[in-house]
């Protein structure tokens, strides 16, 4: 049986990191969501499998290859536009002759829920399975209303919370007979300009196709898909891989809880670590500088003195000059950070921080969120970024700046100040 992964979108609601990367290779844990995903695929005794792409496609196949590096042997197919997964179904026709697995490329889930629905599909030998999880909002998702024997009896797009039938959310993980192509063609765009895949499945239980759907438990599975998601998928994935100290950890160093030091990484004296945290190779930490639990810093990375770092995610080449706070925050690739740098996380009135996201103001939910940063930042002494702010790609923040706002990308901002000058005496 083959798998087949949706990773052709761009993920506009995650810039401005996705303006430099499509958002499956958004690291957390130490690896790219992407890799994540198939890692729970192989687990399940899956080897061939087909990536559909599209946005930035050739950085995708740069970094999986062939997928022998992975013990696997992926296939490439382009979804010529994105136009939902219905369409991406379609594309793939050509390259699968059998029964196979659909997931979605951008979620995080552990391989026993890929296998209860692999199970259940082998004994039930229905048109298709799929996968349900309990969610707490389900105007945000596909809600599944089920019949007493676990069958699907109607699929429900983000339905208002008095009219959801149940808060049984698609999971986004499928296996299906191979009618679902004859019903993907048939199937027209929905009101987001769209060919969902629920619309094929939609046409398979009208005609009495039997179509059941195995719960999955709420805390085996991540949906990304706003920039405070992936804080929680950073921890998700610390809090459930093995670590290992493999790398330099200077007499003075103090390291606690589960925390993973890569081979060429250095940490020096006085650094306090506490996992659940990931250290990536050719990085140096310290001296003297805090990193709390769920921290995840990328490869060549410079911490330097007297530094704290709090639940966020440093990506590649980032350099963080001393006396600086990062605090549940994402730091794009290749930025440097001034020293005495902020990111402040919490509202002064201890409200909930709210975020930009596809130029709508967005409540997060979260009293704790700091800053967005694109790749190849670049701030200034002292600078000060709010609650909640993004700054796009190849920006610049001058000494003494304080961030209020969101910046767009290639944009630099200066502190103006009036001197008087008087002489003594």
């Amino acid at each position: 049986m083959k798998a087949v992964v949706l990773a052709a979108g761009e993920g506009v609601r995650l810039q401005p990191l996705t303006l430099t990367r499509p958002k499956h290779l958004i690291s957390v844990g130490g690896k790219p969501i992407l890799e994540h995903c198939l890692d729970a695929v192989k687990a399940c005794g899956i080897n061939e499998v087909i990536i559909v792409v599209n946005y930035m496609a050739e950085t995708i196949q740069r970094y999986f290859g062939s997928g022998e590096g992975f013990g696997l042997k992926i296939e490439y197919v382009k979804q010529p536009a994105v136009l939902g997964t219905g369409n991406a179904v379609s594309v793939v026709e050509p390259y699968v002759q059998e029964d196979f697995v659909l997931i979605y490329g951008d979620l995080l889930f552990i391989s026993e829920a890929l296998r209860e629905v692999l199970s259940l599909y082998n004994a039930k030998k229905p048109a298709a399975a799929l996968a349900v999880v309990p969610v707490e909002r389900p105007e945000d998702y596909g809600i599944i209303e089920l019949e007493a024997e676990g069958g699907v009896k109607r699929i429900v797009e983000k339905p208002s919370l008095r009219e959801a039938p149940s808060n049984l959310a698609n999971a986004g993980l499928y296996v299906f007979s191979t009618e679902i192509f004859e019903k993907a063609k048939r199937i027209s765009a929905s009101s987001r300009g769209e060919w969902e895949i629920t619309d094929a499945i939609e046409l398979l239980l009208k005609e009495g196709k039997p179509i059941f759907a195995a719960e999955i438990p709420r805390d085996g599975w991540f949906d990304i898909g706003r920039p405070w998601d992936l804080l929680e998928a950073n921890c998700w994935v610390l809090t459930r891989m093995e670590h290992n100290m493999l790398g330099y950890v200077e007499t003075g160093a103090h390291i606690t809880g589960p925390v993973t030091v890569a081979e060429t990484a250095r940490i020096r004296s006085g650094a306090y670590i506490e996992g659940p945290a990931y250290i990536g190779e050719n990085s140096d930490v310290g001296p003297n500088c805090y990193i709390r639990p769920c921290t995840s810093i990328g490869e060549k990375v410079r911490i330097g003195n007297a530094c704290e770092i709090k639940n966020s995610i440093i990506m590649d080449g980032v350099h963080i000059g001393h006396l600086s706070y990062v605090g549940d925050s994402i730091i794009g690739e290749n930025c440097n950070l001034g020293a005495g740098t902020i990111t402040a996380n919490y509202r002064l009135d201890a409200g909930t921080v709210k975020m930009m996201v596809k130029d709508k103001l967005v409540d997060t939910g979260r009293t704790k969120l700091g800053a967005v940063l694109g790749d190849n930042v670049k701030t200034g002494i002292n600078a000060l970024l709010m609650p909640g702010i993004k700054v796009g790609k190849n920006c610049w923040i001058g000494p003494n700046a304080i961030v209020y706002r969101d910046l767009p990308s290639d944009t630099a901002v200066f502190l103006k100040q009036s001197l008087e000058e008087r002489k003594l005496g």
